[in-house]
């Protein structure tokens, strides 16, 4: 799809700009539309919106009459909903009413906005705008040569332009905004949209699909290339009655069908080896090195050996009592009578 660029004046440029079908040329899908309007417009809601329930009305609580014979409501207090300025019942609530739209809806609801504006050919390309200084009569002009100076136009630039914004924002009946920024209600809205040529090609990187993922060839390479090895079953936790029997079947079936691995072959031991090992002397045991506590017992050893020995010399030294009384009585008998 091409179209023609026009000059500010409003005149031919004698340009073309080619568009992309993939974003212009779409089939307008009308139900989308409607979901990003109502995802937008609920967003614009503020929600502030609250009634005075019973509990918070500021009325005494005190029973107004009793509660029966009178052929009147059993009302008990002056909050009661029946009574005017009560308290209100399933009043409303502060509450958002946001309404969540994939992303990928949104693109599509403003290339089909886009589309419906292209059909009803209300869509112009200008050239790019640059102005020195903010003016407004440089945007009238450019609504008058274009044909538009009474209608409710949207002007989209690439970027955010603070000397074009300034210079149209005095204009009831135009709105300057970035075109990506632009959303499905503000196309709509619109009753003539104009496009800088910068403009189309930041539109046009902004809604334009992903590309689709491009099928694959049902070739055997292709399938064995992409097969993904099954993984081992695993443990089961521990069953009882008919499922442990029928789990105990299974993991002998897969047992059956897994490939019994091969052992790996057994390297042989050179006999250099052994031979070194047969040469190589036995390293001796070290000798326990004495401790502390053994050089403390074989002192206790000695010194109670000693202690014995000094006993058995004063015992043969001093004479027993036997002996002595025996040495006693040879004196008597040798004494010679008187």
């Amino acid at each position: 799809m091409k179209l023609p660029v026009y000059s500010r004046a409003g005149q031919e440029t004698g340009r073309t700009v080619e568009l992309d079908e993939a974003v212009f040329g779409v089939e307008p899908n009308d139900h989308v539309i409607w979901l990003d309007v109502r995802s937008i417009q609920a967003a614009a809601r503020q929600g502030t919106h609250k009634t005075k329930e019973r509990a918070e009305v500021s009325y005494s609580t005190r029973k107004l009459f009793r509660q029966k014979g009178t052929g009147g409501a059993r009302r008990g207090s002056r909050k009661s909903p029946l009574l005017r300025k009560g308290g209100t019942v399933f009043g409303p609530k502060p509450h958002e009413y946001n309404v969540r739209v994939n992303r990928k809806t949104k693109q599509l609801a403003r290339r089909s906005a886009l589309a419906h504006k292209l059909r009803e050919d209300v869509v112009r390309i200008i050239e790019d705008l640059q102005i020195d200084a903010p003016k407004t009569r440089e945007m009238v002009a450019l609504l008058s040569g274009n044909g538009y100076a009474d209608r409710k136009v949207l002007l989209l630039t690439a970027a955010h332009d603070e000397t074009v914004y300034r210079s149209g924002r005095n204009l009831p009946k135009l709105s300057i905004l970035p075109a990506t920024t632009a959303s499905t209600v503000d196309l709509l809205g619109a009753q003539a949209i104009l496009l800088t040529e910068g403009a189309i090609e930041a539109l046009t990187n902004a809604l334009r699909p992903a590309e689709k993922a491009t099928g694959l060839v049902n070739s055997e390479e292709t399938v064995a290339e992409t097969a993904v090895e099954p993984k081992a079953p695993r443990s089961a936790a521990p069953t009882r009655g008919k499922k442990a029997a029928a789990a105990a079947a299974a993991a002998a079936a897969v047992a059956e069908e897994a490939p019994v691995a091969e052992e790996a072959p057994v390297a042989e031991i050179p006999a250099v080896a052994d031979e070194a090992a047969t040469e190589a002397p036995v390293a001796e045991p070290a000798a326990p090195e004495a401790t502390d506590e053994v050089a403390a017992d074989d002192t206790a050893a000695d010194e109670t050996v000693a202690t014995d020995e000094a006993a058995t010399d004063t015992a043969a030294a001093e004479p027993t009592t036997d002996e002595a009384v025996s040495d006693e009585d040879a004196t008597d008998d040798e004494t010679p009578a008187a």
